[in-house]
């Protein structure tokens, strides 16, 4: 059952033929939205929900975005810092005086959202259980030593980023991130994005399907190096069974535990595109975008082994800024052009055993629509 459901502006066929050719070689279940000025042109899904192959994606089909999520996680951040809330270029300690412990009273939170902040692990957690107690972990980052001088080098923060964000969203507004995210902004924007998704919704999860030839045992890890040798990894672990399991849907997980589907994503990150407005409803000010594609570190990432140029949440590719998730789910925005191009899946890939441009080839199928 490959057939598409939907809808596609007739000058972005390309996008559904390139949908139409994932489901009919890799992905079980699939859905892809584009946002051109803020309004929706390409909204379609696919496929199946479920591994076996007998319950079909529907237009409400929720899955786990993994990593996609720090997309939303830095949106909240620069919403604050454009409402004057939050400064970017202040001191974390200010907001989060515990913080300023083991030399860090001068770390900014524009290098948090760098992932330039030294401290992409959690070398004291070792459960994914632990992750689930907000206070333990974030007493735990106030108290660490950061792993190089603040600023002047990058790491990916893969699961702290959500920790060390939320903390600062939390000590600003009083509110969890997740719960700040979903009345600030998907509330407004009528975006079914979630980040501690209620039992009300479990019905619509489309469960992440491991690698082929993988268990449900598959592991997210720093990626291999140009060497062929991997990053040393301190703290917690975290299997697909985990990204399946009822407790992580009912967790707030900032960096990573976000549960939409293409529609979504590309809804609230077209906000950013579109100089802080989409589908008539305004979260920024132009000026209040401009940081989501403003270089703040150009190098190479001590974690991801590869060289990046972050901004303050995202990271940056050319004209575009973005981000994707572990398995394949991705979403970008390209400020210029005023678009944003979202894919959603179950199906995961191993890049170190398959190549995956799954995610790529809707983007240029995308961006054919525009020429």
């Amino acid at each position: 059952m490959n057939d598409l459901k939907g809808w596609c502006e007739p000058r972005f066929a390309a996008v559904e033929a390139a949908l139409a050719a994932s489901l009919g070689k890799d992905d079980v279940g699939a859905s892809v939205a584009v946002c051109l000025d803020g309004e929706p042109v390409v909204d379609l899904w696919g496929g199946y929900a479920d591994a076996g192959r007998t319950v079909g994606w529907e237009r409400d089909t929720l899955t786990g975005v993994n990593s996609t999520t720090k997309n939303m996680t830095a949106l909240c951040a620069l919403v604050l810092a454009d409402r004057g809330l939050l400064d970017l270029s202040a001191p974390v300690a200010a907001y989060w005086p515990e913080f300023a412990a083991a030399g860090k009273e001068r770390l900014l939170v524009r290098h948090v959202l760098s992932h330039t902040a030294g401290l992409p692990d959690l070398p004291t957690l070792t459960a994914v259980d632990d992750l689930y107690d907000w206070q333990r972990v974030t007493a735990a980052l106030a108290a660490q030593t950061p792993e190089w001088e603040p600023g002047t080098a990058a790491g990916y923060h893969a699961l702290t980023f959500g920790f060390l964000i939320g903390e600062i969203v939390r000590r600003v507004t009083g509110r969890s991130l997740g719960d700040f995210f979903a009345e600030e902004v998907a509330g407004p924007l009528g975006a079914d994005f979630h980040i501690g998704l209620s039992s009300d919704d479990d019905h619509r999860v489309a469960p992440l399907i491991p690698p082929p030839s993988e268990t449900d045992e598959f592991t997210a890890g720093a990626p291999l190096g140009p060497d062929g040798t991997r990053r040393e990894h301190t703290g917690v672990t975290v299997r697909v069974r985990d990204a399946n399991s009822v407790a992580w849907r009912r967790a707030q997980l900032p960096a990573v535990n976000g549960f939409g589907n293409a529609r979504s994503v590309a809804l609230v990150q077209s906000v950013l595109a579109n100089r802080g407005s989409a589908g008539g409803v305004r979260l920024l000010s132009p000026q209040g975008c401009e940081p989501a594609w403003q270089e703040v570190f150009r190098g190479e990432d001590r974690v991801l082994r590869t060289p990046m140029s972050w901004t303050a949440g995202f990271g940056k590719f050319g004209n575009t800024f973005g981000w994707g998730g572990w398995g394949g789910s991705l979403v970008a925005s390209d400020p210029d052009a005023r678009l944003t191009v979202a894919y959603v899946m179950n199906q995961m890939l191993d890049r170190e055993r398959q190549e995956d441009g799954r995610g790529m080839e809707i983007i240029m199928a995308a961006y054919s629509g525009l020429r």
